[in-house]
């Protein structure tokens, strides 16, 4: 009899929990729910052991979590305009996982050359990141790894930005460069500090480090340059709208090699 009581109470459970199954629950709602059913169990009829009740309000708990992170992995869509191969190869992929690509292409009517072959890769590789939280954080991490190299490769820019900027001064290329290699140094540092709090557990505002390293520019600027404050603002607003532009474009270009090559 114990055994059918707890079954009628986790059959209506389970009728509760399909009634919801389309919104998200919060911790909160969850916590009710347990609670809720919890004070039902110790209602029953037939006395049900604690051991038994603490089985089932884990199940419930279980069940309510893989709900919403199914729910929040089903939120995570690409889309490139609807009217694109990729979003073809995209639709197909998620419908049809575990395809091959000669199969899916063929099914699609597409032909088998480089072109389509690239891009339906490149829609196997969107699906995995909607599905495998592991492969979201590697090409995060991919392009991490590439942005650091790309910092060095973009600093021949700020340096022609610089001598552009100081044209009159008296300062050769190679100054600008040395100059330049210091401001990284120090960009590198308080990029290092930032990471190292986040290491121990703490919450470093990222706002702080920013502002702390553009004081250290400017300051930087007029020693080196030893120009007057209102000279070395203008050039240094100067200098980060045209560097902020560049670096976009940077960012751009290293986002599509990672994915490209991911």
């Amino acid at each position: 009899m114990a055994n059918e009581s707890v079954a009628e109470i986790t059959e209506v459970v389970k009728k509760d929990s399909i009634k919801k199954k389309k919104e998200i629950p919060t911790d909160a709602e969850i916590d009710s729910i347990k609670q809720k059913l919890d004070s039902e169990l110790k209602k029953s009829f037939v006395p049900i052991p604690a051991s038994a009740r603490k089985k089932i309000l884990e199940e419930v708990e279980k069940e309510a979590r893989d709900t919403t992170a199914t729910k929040e992995k089903d939120d995570i869509t690409f889309n490139f305009g609807g009217m694109t191969r990729l979003d073809t190869f995209t639709d197909y992929v998620k419908e049809y996982p575990n395809s091959k690509m000669d199969v899916a292409l063929d099914s699609l009517g597409f032909e088998k050359n480089f072109t389509n072959r690239f891009l339906f890769t490149r829609a196997k590789t969107l699906y995995s990141f909607t599905e495998d939280e592991d492969s979201r954080d590697k090409f995060f991490s991919q392009i991490l790894s590439s942005g650091s190299i790309s910092l060095f490769i973009l600093l021949p820019f700020f340096t022609l930005f610089l001598k552009f900027f100081y044209i009159r001064r008296k300062f050769g290329y190679v100054d600008h460069l040395i100059f330049v290699f210091h401001v990284q140094t120090v960009f590198f540092m308080l990029f290092a500090i930032f990471f190292l709090l986040k290491l121990f557990g703490l919450k470093p505002e990222l706002w702080i480090f920013t502002i702390l390293f553009l004081l250290y520019l400017l300051i930087a600027m007029k020693k080196f340059y030893q120009q007057g404050y209102i000279k070395t603002f203008f050039k240094f607003i100067l200098l980060n709208i045209s560097y902020s532009i560049v670096a976009t474009i940077g960012i751009i270009f290293v986002f599509l090699i990672s994915f490209a090559l991911f």
